[in-house]
C-alpha cells in the first residue's frame, strides 16, 4: 500500500506538467479571461489581434529581471561549490553526530544563509545534507537521511523574506517595472520592517527545534549511493604560456577584492543609506566579487559557474511567458478588474490574508517568486492603493504565501534531490509539516503586525 507522501507524489505527477508548460497553460487562460473580462470590443478577430499584440509587447519587458534572478541563483550556487563554503560545512559537521543534531544544524544554517541567497542557501542546504551520508556511512552512523535532506531544503520556505528576495528587492530599485504606479519601497520597509524580523527570528528558532524534535523520533533509513557528482576542482598540471593566468589565486583575490571593496564603498557612501543600495544589480555585483575570492582562481569560477549555469533554465524559459501575461493583463485591463475585486471583498485586515493565500496557491502552479510577482504584483499594488493599506504589507504577504508552498511543489528542490540521491516522496512527509508550522508563523505576523 502506497504512504500519504507516495499518493501524493504520484498524484502531483499526474495533475501538474512541466512548469514550462504551466506558464504556457496560464498564458491561453490569460487569453479567455481577457476575451470574457477584459476591455475588448465584439469583434473576435480583432480582440485576438490585439490580444496578440499585447502579448508580444511585453514578452521581452522582464529581460533584465530574467538575467538578474538568474545570476542570483548561478552565482549562490557558485559560492556553495567554493573551498569556504566547504569548511563551513565540515566544521559544523564535528557536532552532527544523530539525526536530531544533524537535523537542526543543517536547519539553522541553511534557514541562516538562504535568508543571505537562496540560491547559495539551495546549494548549502544539499551538499551539507550529502556530506551527512557520506559522514554516516564512514562513521557507521544509523540516521533518517530524508528528514535530514528535507532539513537541507527548508531554505526555500524563508528566502523571500531574505536579502535576494524578488518582490521586495526589485521594488527597492528606481528602475522597477512598476515604479510609475507605486514608487520605489526601500527594503528598510520590506525585509528590515519589524513584522519581518520578528517573523524571520520565529522561523531561525521554531524550525530548527522541530527538526530536532523530529530527529528524536525518527527511525534511521538506508541512504541511497545515486549521487551527482560534484565538479572536481584539481589543478591542471603542466601549464603553458598564458593558461597559467586563470590558476593564478593573485589574479582572482585583486578583482573580487576590487568588486568588494566597490561594492562595500557605494553601499557606505549612498546619501540614502546602506540599504538603498540593494538592489538586484548590487546583490548580484557583490556575490560575482565573492565568487571570485571564495574560488581563488578564474579556473575554479568558471568551472563552478558551468556547473551551476544548467540550474537557472528554467527562469530563462518561464520568465518571458509570464511577461506576456503581464502585457495581456496590462492590456486588457484584467488587472484592474482583479484589483477591484479585491477591494469589493476584502478590508484593510482581510486583504494582506487573502493575498497571502492567493500566493501560496498561486505558487503550486507558478514555481518561481520573481515570476509570481510580476503576474501578482501589479494586482497587489493596485489593490492595496485603492484600499489605503501600506504596501509593503501586501509585498510581504505575498512573498510569505510564495515560498511557503514550496515546500508542497518540489520543482525547487530539483537541485537538492539530484545532490543527495532521495526522491520528492522521501522528504514530502517532512516538508509539508515545516509548512504548516511555516504558515502559523506567517499568518501572525500578517495579523498581528
Amino acid at each position: 500500500m502506497m504512504s500519504f507522501a507516495e499518493k501524493f507524489v504520484e498524484t502531483a505527477k499526474w495533475l501538474l506538467p512541466s512548469p514550462f508548460t504551466i506558464a504556457v497553460l496560464l498564458t491561453f487562460l490569460t487569453v479567455l479571461l481577457a476575451l470574457v473580462f477584459g476591455n475588448v470590443n465584439n469583434n473576435l478577430t480583432t480582440n485576438l489581434l490585439d490580444i496578440a499584440t499585447y502579448w508580444q509587447n511585453g514578452f521581452w519587458s522582464l529581460l533584465t529581471f530574467t538575467i538578474q534572478m538568474m545570476l542570483i541563483l548561478v552565482l549562490g550556487y557558485v559560492l556553495a561549490l567554493s573551498k569556504p563554503i566547504d569548511k563551513l560545512i565540515s566544521s559544523v559537521l564535528q557536532f552532527c553526530n544523530s539525526t536530531a543534531s544533524a537535523a537542526f544544524f543543517v536547519s539553522f544554517f541553511t534557514i541562516l544563509i538562504a535568508l543571505v541567497n537562496w540560491g547559495l542557501g539551495l546549494i548549502f542546504g544539499a551538499i551539507f545534507a550529502r556530506k551527512m551520508a557520506d559522514k554516516a556511512i564512514e562513521k557507521n552512523l544509523n540516521i533518517n537521511y530524508p528528514l535530514i535532506g528535507a532539513a537541507g531544503y527548508c531554505g526555500l520556505m524563508v528566502w523571500h523574506g531574505g536579502l535576494s528576495g524578488s518582490a521586495p528587492v526589485t521594488i527597492a530599485s528606481a528602475s522597477h517595472p512598476l515604479v510609475d504606479s507605486m514608487g520605489v519601497i526601500p527594503i528598510s520597509s520590506t525585509i528590515f520592517s519589524t513584522m519581518n524580523i520578528v517573523v524571520s527570528l520565529c522561523l531561525l528558532i521554531i524550525i530548527p527545534m522541530v527538526f530536532y524534535w523530529l530527529g528524536k523520533r525518527a527511525k534511521h533509513t538506508i541512504i541511497p549511493t545515486s549521487t551527482i557528482q560534484l565538479p572536481s576542482f584539481k589543478e591542471k598540471e603542466n601549464l603553458v604560456g598564458a593558461e597559467k593566468l586563470d590558476h593564478l589565486s593573485w589574479l582572482a583575490y585583486l578583482l573580487g577584492g576590487a568588486i568588494l571593496f566597490i561594492s562595500i564603498w557605494k553601499g557606505l557612501t549612498n546619501e540614502n543609506g546602506f540599504l538603498a543600495s540593494l538592489s538586484l544589480n548590487y546583490i548580484n555585483f557583490t556575490l560575482f566579487g565573492l565568487g571570485l575570492l571564495f574560488n581563488s582562481s578564474f579556473h575554479r569560477f568558471i568551472l563552478a559557474f558551468e556547473t551551476a549555469i544548467g540550474s537557472s533554465a528554467g527562469i530563462m524559459l518561464q520568465f518571458p511567458l509570464y511577461a506576456g501575461i503581464i502585457g495581456i493583463m496590462k492590456g486588457t485591463g484584467l488587472i484592474e478588474i482583479f484589483s477591484n475585486f479585491f477591494v469589493a471583498h476584502a478590508n484593510a485586515t482581510t486583504f494582506p490574508v487573502f493575498t497571502f493565500i492567493s500566493a501560496s496557491i498561486v505558487n503550486v502552479f507558478v514555481p518561481s517568486g520573481g515570476g509570481q510577482w510580476a503576474v501578482q504584483g501589479p494586482i497587489i499594488i493596485d489593490a492595496s492603493q485603492k484600499l489605503g493599506l501600506p504596501l509593503y504589507k501586501g509585498v510581504m504577504a505575498l512573498a510569505y504565501g510564495d515560498q511557503l508552498t514550496n515546500m508542497l511543489q518540489p520543482f525547487w528542490a530539483l537541485p537538492l534531490l539530484g545532490i543527495t540521491g532521495l526522491k520528492a516522496k522521501d522528504i514530502l512527509p517532512y516538508t509539508l509539516l515545516i509548512m504548516l508550522i511555516g504558515a502559523a508563523i506567517f499568518l501572525l505576523g500578517i495579523i498581528l503586525f
